[in-house]
């Protein structure tokens, strides 16, 4: 086993000093044919031939195995036909080389079947390879197509995206300058309803003490009535004992008394009007507060909107920026993807 490996180096090492030798690839083969028969008693064949030289085509070593064959058989019978030879040594040189002849005949033959069946298995791989080679083409084509399109197609997309980006953006500046004008007339809203409520309480303390003012005045006078109405009782007690000496006295007082009376009645309804005044100011200033506490929810209710509407835009906008990220990230996979790859060609022999 060793030897055998020991003289296939010398022999590839041998080929290769040939090379430099013989440039022409049938010289080549015939030189290695010569050196495979003579120096190391190999019987060459086409298929060890092209393993060993891998020059030209298929076909070469078979023509250079042929053309060494018939050099070396008119070689052979020029020497048998030599004039010095003796007969007997003739006839045994003549019977070895014609046993030698259809040695190398036979091998030859086997060699070239081999050899013609290897080139057509290899050419049956090759058309087979060829066949995948162009489905791979044609769909590579079709996948090149359709991520082109793809391409065009998020290309498109992208700029559709970075529109309504934009609109969504100029949206979100408006919904933010409409909030914090918003913000501005709450705050004035407030300032407003805060005077208000102050001036309604100065002017409820104001209604207060003026109440009670016109209250102690009626009480007031209430109490100056009752006082004169009992100090008349026991004036009309007095006359009534003088009734018949003082009469026409009693009438005139009488009289008197009832004008008095009626003054304050007068006075009493006067005092109960401005009341009834007052308590409508009241009334108007209570309404007007309640306008106003109407005005401040309604505010703060479009304030909430706004600031629903706010919050609505900017949830929409991180989705268009969350879209438009998946899509570039999508972009880059496809022009990974289109990029074409490069196909490895077995390196043709040539003479």
């Amino acid at each position: 086993m060793s030897t055998d490996i020991t003289d296939e180096h010398e022999l590839k090492a041998d080929i290769d000093k040939l090379r430099a030798s013989f440039p022409k690839t049938q010289d080549l083969y015939r030189e290695v044919c010569a050196l495979m028969f003579f120096r190391y008693g190999i019987a060459p064949t086409a298929n060890k031939l092209y393993q060993l030289v891998r020059k030209g085509s298929m076909s070469t070593p078979a023509e250079a195995l042929t053309r060494f064959w018939e050099d070396l058989r008119e070689k052979s019978r020029v020497r048998i036909e030599h004039p010095d030879l003796p007969n007997n040594l003739k006839e045994a040189a003549a019977e070895m080389t014609m046993a030698l002849w259809a040695s190398a005949q036979s091998l030859a033959q086997e060699s070239l079947a081999t050899f013609k069946a290897d080139a057509q298995a290899a050419i049956a791989q090759a058309q087979a390879q060829r066949t995948t080679a162009e489905s791979e083409c044609n769909a590579a084509r079709s996948s090149l197509a359709q991520s082109q399109q793809t391409l065009h197609d998020a290309l498109v997309r992208m700029s559709e995206l970075e529109q309504s980006l934009a609109a969504a953006n100029a949206t979100n500046v408006l919904l933010e300058s409409q909030l914090q004008q918003a913000r501005i007339d709450q705050e004035s809203r407030e300032q407003k309803l805060e005077d208000a409520r102050r001036a309604f309480s100065v002017d409820l303390e104001k209604m207060r003490e003026a109440t009670k003012m016109t209250e102690a005045r009626y009480q007031a006078a209430e109490k100056r009535a009752l006082l004169d109405i009992d100090r008349e009782r026991t004036h009309a007690a007095k006359l009534q004992k003088e009734l018949t000496m003082i009469r026409a006295s009693l009438d005139e007082t009488s009289q008197r008394h009832g004008t008095e009376v009626a003054a304050l009645q007068h006075q009493i309804g006067e005092l109960r009007q401005n009341a009834g005044v007052l308590e409508g100011k009241l009334q108007s200033l209570t309404t007007s507060s309640l306008k106003l506490e109407r005005d401040y929810n309604e505010s703060l209710n479009q304030l909430v909107g706004l600031r629903d509407k706010l919050l609505k835009s900017e949830n929409e906008s991180q989705e268009w920026k969350n879209h438009a990220h998946e899509y570039l990230r999508r972009l880059n996979e496809l022009q990974r993807a289109a990029k074409p790859k490069r196909s490895k060609r077995p390196l043709a022999h040539h003479s």
